[in-house]
């Protein structure tokens, strides 16, 4: 079971295209409103979440966390996104955060002695992390990406890092997605 987080004010793009991927990818994922049924995001598309913060309640393989603003504020603020980080992580799950939500990590002290990336002015946010230069890093339990623009990439590195590259590149080469 995979998690992503959508909260009022989510970037679309961050997402969609990740549950896109990961779909293609034959996985279970479960789009969680963390505030309401019906999250619009940044850019006022309207998305039914499967799922309420307290339906979701068994531990995940991987919890994703979009950036966009005010989603990655109103994720951060919500008691529930603590919740599910802690039932992932003490389950031994991963972490993927985008754009601005790898802050939300960082805020909490996940980061400290990892790599990790971020949207450009977040990076304060990042207590204890190294920042890498690449657009997307895997380093120990967490995934981060810098944003919109990495969403694909982020997307297959989450995929490849569940289910193998093979799978992942057989899902970009379907899709034309240049890696």
């Amino acid at each position: 079971m995979i998690y992503l987080l959508l909260a009022e004010g989510f970037e679309e793009t961050e997402a969609l295209a990740v549950l896109d991927i990961l779909r293609r990818g034959e996985l279970d994922v479960k789009t969680v409103g963390i505030t309401g049924r019906t999250v619009t995001g940044a850019h006022g598309i309207r998305v039914e979440a499967d799922l309420l913060p307290h339906e979701a309640n068994t531990a995940p393989e991987l919890l994703v966390l979009p950036g966009g603003m005010p989603g990655t504020a109103n994720l951060d603020a919500s008691p529930e996104v603590d919740r599910l980080l802690s039932l992932t992580l003490s389950s031994g799950g991963r972490v993927g955060a985008i754009c601005a939500a790898p802050s939300i990590l960082g805020k909490r002290g996940l980061l400290r002695g990892c790599e990790a990336v971020c949207y450009p002015g977040f990076e304060k946010h990042l207590l204890g992390a190294s920042l890498a230069t690449k657009t997307v890093i895997t380093s120990g339990s967490y995934t981060t990406a810098v944003g919109m623009g990495a969403a694909l990439a982020f997307a297959l590195e989450l995929l490849s890092l569940l289910r193998g590259a093979e799978l992942a590149d057989k899902v970009a080469s379907a899709a034309f997605i240049v890696r």
